[in-house]
């Protein structure tokens, strides 16, 4: 799963990721984003700018909105067929902005885990696949909420995790950002895990394990 992400840059250095995209003066830098928390998203509405949206995908028909708590996390092999996931799946995508995510390596002999950050090696802005949904409070008040795609390991990730985040490459981002319905199949192939090459990973602080720490020392090495 990815229970915890980073965006670090900032906004300009966003906007050059995101070039046709207009992006918020007030994105502050965030090295600990933990589920329920707002996140910087490009949802495919159209809208032509990042917006800000709850982690944790409230479906519209929820009769409360904690079930974004279980949320976070969207199996790609499974997307079709779920009900919180499948009309979102042909509809509502987005992409999660991020330069770095955690996870936790389970060590041999140990109780701990080691807290390890992966970015890519360019130290850049990326993007995860996403989907994105709207919930109406009991006062009509619209919130919008997301959850990240997950996929098998690529091979830096096997000794970590068996689960990575789905990582799109740029020249994928407009395919996946269509505004118009698309059916699983026309998509499928971008869900896949990221090339190896481009990606790195090193142990971090157990400052991270907590999101009340939300400073740069949670992605420098340990």
């Amino acid at each position: 799963m990815c229970g915890r992400f980073a965006l670090t840059a900032s906004p300009e250095a966003i906007q050059a990721a995101f070039p046709g995209y207009e992006v918020p003066r007030q994105l502050a830098p965030r090295y600990n984003i933990a589920p329920t928390q707002p996140v910087a998203v490009i949802s495919n509405t159209g809208s032509q700018a990042v917006d800000v949206f709850v982690w944790g995908l409230i479906p519209s028909w929820a009769q409360d909105p904690s079930i974004g708590n279980r949320m976070i996390n969207a199996r790609a092999e499974s997307l079709a067929e779920k009900p919180a996931y499948r009309n979102a799946y042909r509809r509502r995508r987005c992409l999660v902005l991020t330069d770095g995510f955690y996870e936790w390596r389970k060590e041999p002999g140990q109780k701990a885990k080691t807290p390890m950050y992966i970015h890519l090696k360019s130290g850049g802005v990326f993007a995860f696949a996403g989907l994105w949904e709207v919930w109406n409070s009991p006062l009509g008040d619209p919130v919008y909420s997301c959850t990240v795609i997950t996929t098998g390991p690529n091979t830096l990730m096997q000794p970590i995790h068996d689960r990575m985040p789905v990582i799109l490459a740029p020249a994928d981002y407009d395919r996946w950002l269509a505004p118009e319905e698309r059916r699983p199949e026309q998509l499928a192939d971008l869900l896949k895990p990221y090339p190896v090459e481009d990606m790195e990973a090193f142990a971090v602080s157990p400052l991270v394990n907590s999101p009340v720490n939300d400073s740069a020392q949670c992605i420098e090495p340990a």
